[in-house]
C-alpha cells in the first residue's frame, strides 16, 4: 500500500537551486584564491627585524629559497633570465624591486640575485622581513 501526501500529490525534491548555490560557490573560491599573492605562499623563512615596516605597494617581488632557486612573484625562473623578465616590470615599478629572502640561504646567492636586479635596472631594493618585537 503507498501513502501519498495529503493532497494527493507525491513529494519531490528539486536539486536545481542547490546546484546554482554549488557553482556560485565554487566561482567564487576560484576568483579568491587566484587573486592570492603568490610568492607569499613559498615556505621561507625571513629574518628578523624589530624596524621592519609593513608593504604597502605592490613592487615585483623576487624570491630566494635555501636550495638557490629564483622566484620571480611566485613564479619559478632561473637566475640567468631574471633580468630580462624583470625589465618590463621596473618600468611600472618606479625602478623598486622586493627581495624576499631565507635567512638560512647563502650570502653569495643573495648577491647574485641583488647584482641581477641592479643589472636589469633596479634602483631600489626593499628587503623582506618578520616583525620581531
Amino acid at each position: 500500500m503507498r501513502r501519498r501526501a495529503r493532497g494527493g500529490d507525491a513529494v519531490t525534491f528539486d536539486f536545481a537551486p542547490m546546484v546554482d548555490v554549488v557553482l556560485l560557490l565554487l566561482i567564487f573560491f576560484f576568483l579568491t584564491s587566484s587573486l592570492a599573492p603568490r610568492d607569499r605562499a613559498l615556505p621561507l623563512s625571513l629574518p628578523g627585524s624589530s624596524t621592519s615596516v609593513q608593504e604597502t605597494s605592490s613592487l615585483p617581488v623576487v624570491s630566494l629559497d635555501t636550495e638557490g632557486k629564483v622566484y620571480l612573484n611566485g613564479e619559478a625562473t632561473t637566475l640567468a633570465r631574471l633580468a630580462g623578465q624583470l625589465r618590463p616590470l621596473l618600468d611600472a615599478s618606479n625602478k623598486a624591486v622586493g627581495l624576499r629572502a631565507d635567512e638560512r640561504g647563502q650570502y653569495g646567492a643573495v648577491m647574485k640575485v641583488m647584482d641581477e636586479i641592479r643589472r636589469a635596472g633596479g634602483e631600489k631594493l626593499a628587503l623582506a622581513t618578520r616583525a620581531t618585537p
